[in-house]
């Protein structure tokens, strides 16, 4: 990187711009626009993310105390409150949601052969799950929830092979988990891990038909009989490895084929988890291995929640929302791609951290991440969450 460029434009420079123009001309964003375009909108919202502004305002005060680097970080439209507002409110989202799938194809190559994953499968990897962001409903009344709750959910399916989220729907808070498998399109030979939100046997048939594989927590009432037992060695916390047909009339006629179901003791949590599954070739305790990172999605929802700005918002309307998660998302995606690009073994939060005081700074980013004196925080880094050091 040049080093007489400051740390925000080496950061920019690793996104490919031919790339986002292109989804700018696809929904016609810079349509009528004199001034601040969607780049513009872009490197500012990014600017929030990396440095946790709080406001609109807070963003246009913290950008134009630097007026002479604006044109050398790229931004070349008048940053204020009203342009952003008006950006946000207007300009399409889909312009960020699919610039963000770039980046992601980019980073799953990247982590394609990510030797942090220890369960041994030539096969995709992904995790299922959603999470609530709580909001006001007289601010976002079309967001609904409760009767005097409003809330959106992000619907995300991560590839759990370098914790890199592949999809993402957001809807209002209303809309039920498992409803996202019909719109979920299923890849050949992949496992999907989900929890018991997403039993559907109707919806899992689905899969199957489309030679993707399931792993789900069963429920305690699930009736079924029992065609086939496998050996397992207890002393690993298996109990039992069977082969079963489903025998309540709705859940039959949903799924008429055969299941594999798995019983394992976890003995930190001293519980009986039982699994089903539609693979029958796997070992049974890989099956448990595969559900246990799972909760690799669950620490995605928690790192972004804590680190990126996706529980307040600069604006109230769907549009504004939208544009807000997808651009950190992309922030998200674009730091794990510098940190397998600039080969650290730093982890995201502290190179998100390093990032933040360091944007102005005309230094190069290797230099910046392998440099230990300036890898010194004084927040206690035992509280935060590190996606790479599970």
């Amino acid at each position: 990187m040049n080093p007489g460029q400051t740390i925000f434009s080496q950061i920019m420079s690793f996104i490919p711009k031919y790339e986002f123009d292109k989804r700018v001309i696809k929904y016609k964003g810079n349509y009528r626009i004199r001034q601040f375009s969607c780049w513009d909108q872009f490197l500012c919202m990014s600017f929030a993310q990396l440095t946790y502004r709080e406001s609109l305002r807070d963003i246009e005060v913290c950008l134009n105390a630097q007026p002479n680097k604006l044109y050398h970080m790229g931004i070349k439209g008048h940053v204020s409150r009203t342009n952003l507002a008006n950006a946000n409110r207007k300009r399409d989202w889909r312009i960020y949601a699919e610039f963000a799938q770039v980046l992601i194809s980019h980073a799953r190559k990247l982590y394609h052969d990510d030797p942090e994953f220890i369960v041994d499968l030539d096969n995709t990897i992904y995790a299922l799950d959603a999470t609530t962001i709580d909001l006001c409903l007289s601010l976002f009344p079309w967001a609904k929830f409760r009767k005097n709750k409003g809330a959106v959910k992000l619907h995300t399916l991560l590839d759990i092979q370098g914790s890199i989220p592949v999809f993402i729907e957001i809807t209002s808070g209303l809309v039920h988990d498992v409803n996202i498998l019909d719109v979920l399109i299923p890849e050949p030979g992949s496992f999907y891990i989900m929890d018991r939100a997403y039993l559907d046997f109707e919806r899992l048939y689905r899969i199957r038909e489309n030679l993707g594989y399931f792993i789900i927590r069963a429920k305690k009432n699930m009736k079924f009989q029992r065609t086939e037992s496998r050996k397992v060695d207890k002393s690993t916390g298996l109990r039992c490895d069977q082969v079963i047909r489903l025998s309540g009339f709705n859940t039959r006629k949903g799924y008429p084929d055969k299941l594999r179901r798995v019983k394992y003791h976890d003995n930190q949590t001293d519980k009986i988890l039982v699994f089903l599954t539609n693979n029958f070739d796997i070992p049974a305790l890989t099956v448990a291995e595969l559900y246990r990172n799972r909760w690799r999605v669950e620490l995605f929802f928690k790192w972004i929640k804590q680190h990126l700005r996706i529980k307040a918002f600069y604006g109230t309307s769907p549009n504004a929302v939208k544009t807000q998660i997808w651009i950190a998302i992309s922030i998200y995606v674009m730091v794990a791609i510098i940190r397998k690009m600039e080969k650290t073994e730093l982890n995201l939060y502290t190179i998100l951290q390093i990032f933040s005081v360091s944007l102005f700074e005309k230094v190069s980013i290797y230099q910046l991440l392998t440099d230990d004196s300036l890898q010194t925080f004084d927040c206690d880094s035992r509280k935060q969450l590190n996606l790479f050091e599970l």
